[in-house]
């Protein structure tokens, strides 16, 4: 069996699962939200390295038998609410001029730190049954995030700020390059909802039928699963080269690989064809005439090419054959009492009205960290991100700081930058400066502790 790389003891991940907690939106920022924010980095990354070594139950376990799921999700939310209801009223204060974005970067990463472990543990189905009644809300979420992959692919306006940190932690003039990385972040967490979405549909047989309602009924999920199909949001074209979003970042397809098939391609058919061709969705989807047209769009993309890579997809291709000839029928009215979601009803009608008292409130306890709170910040993100774990889970080579080609040269002083070539580095050393000293600060701080501990 793999060995796994250690972010967490089975004793620090037990800890940090049971000491999830919700908390008011008005305390996003504070010292207890970001303590819970490195719990849940952590949690990530165990997880991603779990499941790469297929080792990923007792962080499976913990997460059921504690219930937090239902947590994960209401926090998720509510960063999802302060991102689109906090941050562009701290964007537009005029006297707010931060000596580092770096606390704000922070909440708006939670976001897509909670994604991720959702995406990577809603695999297990007894994950998706521990969601109970909130599976609504992480639907209604999900549908959310899907509607915004549709409208970027209708306009063709595709996000390619790659940068995955500020560039520099301590520049009082970067919100605007804050505002460029929410876009990109808003575009990966939107993907890999994506996903979530179709672990859910994995699960059609056991959801409850409220949930099914929701998907099939209510959102018409299958049709805007087509449309993201038509368009494909994940790929476009640019100077005459075909480019697709894989593993966090645009990449050129060489024109041998243009017909393959992309991972984000393959969870909407799979989420396709479990919303069709399961008998109970069959038996509550409304197959009108406009349903009907819509999916039918999907013959002219089921090629043989397709079918060779995800050979299930024949028996998509016949259910769209029987469709052809089949009359539109009104699904069965289902006599019972529907749920509805209540998680971001709830927080929005708690803090109507209270955007900007919240946003100045942040901005005078969270948002202007001093220079030793800064350092301290930085410290713990070091912390945090254990370098030889990272490296462990990303899976392209590092990038040039400057000019983005591979790079093999890592700042000996942060290790938190690369570079092609010493030019690069000299070039970006301006604005590499200041981020630099901080996390250079840090990491010394980390080495003087772990001398004196026992």
């Amino acid at each position: 069996m793999a060995e796994v790389a250690a972010v967490l003891l089975p004793g620090e991940a037990e800890a940090l699962v049971q000491a999830l907690r919700s908390g008011p939106l008005r305390n996003t920022g504070d010292h207890g939200w970001l303590r819970q924010h490195e719990a849940i980095e952590k949690l990530n990354m165990q997880a991603i390295l779990s499941a790469s070594a297929g080792q990923e139950q007792l962080l499976i376990e913990l997460l059921v038998n504690y219930a937090k799921i239902p947590t994960l999700i209401e926090e998720l939310i509510s960063v999802e609410i302060w991102k689109h209801k906090v941050f562009p009223v701290l964007c537009q204060l005029e006297d707010f001029k931060p000596k580092s974005t770096f606390p704000i970067y922070l909440v708006l990463h939670h976001e897509a730190s909670i994604v991720n472990l959702l995406e990577t543990v809603f695999f297990h189905k007894e994950i998706c049954e521990s969601a109970e009644d909130t599976i609504l809300d992480l639907i209604d979420y999900s549908y959310r995030k899907l509607t915004l992959l549709a409208a970027w692919s209708t306009n063709r306006e595709f996000p390619t700020h790659e940068k995955l940190l500020p560039e520099d932690l301590t520049n009082a003039s970067s919100m605007q390059e804050l505002q460029k990385q929410a876009e990109m972040m808003e575009f990966k967490i939107s993907l890999r909802a994506l996903s979530v979405l179709r672990f859910i549909t994995d699960q059609v047989d056991s959801l409850p039928l409220s949930a099914l309602t929701r998907m099939l009924n209510t959102h018409n999920v299958p049709c805007l699963l087509v449309e993201l199909l038509e368009h494909c949001p994940w790929s476009h074209r640019e100077a005459g080269k075909l480019k697709k979003f894989e593993n966090g970042v645009w990449h050129v397809v060489p024109p041998e690989d243009h017909v393959k098939m992309t991972k984000l391609d393959g969870q909407v058919w799979i989420a396709l064809y479990n919303l069709l061709l399961s008998p109970e969705c069959q038996r509550k989807y409304n197959l009108d005439g406009f349903n009907k047209s819509q999916l039918l769009k999907l013959r002219a993309f089921l090629t043989d090419v397709l079918i060779d890579q995800l050979p299930n997809l024949v028996e998509m291709q016949r259910f769209l054959s029987h469709l052809v000839m089949t009359e539109p029928v009104p699904p069965k009215k289902d006599l019972i009492l529907e749920q509805v979601p209540v998680i971001r009803d709830r927080i929005v009608r708690e803090n109507s009205g209270k955007w900007q008292a919240i946003a100045k409130h942040q901005v005078k306890h969270m948002f202007s960290p001093s220079e030793d709170e800064l350092k301290d910040l930085a410290c713990r993100w070091a912390r945090t991100y254990n370098l030889d774990v990272m490296e462990a889970l990303v899976p392209e080579k590092p990038k040039c700081g400057l000019c983005g080609f591979e790079a093999t040269k890592r700042c000996s002083r942060c290790q938190n930058e690369w570079y092609c070539k010493r030019e690069c580095q000299v070039q970006h050393w301006q604005k590499h400066k200041k981020a630099c000293n901080l996390m250079a600060d840090a990491l010394k701080k980390i080495k003087e502790d772990l001398k004196v501990q026992p």
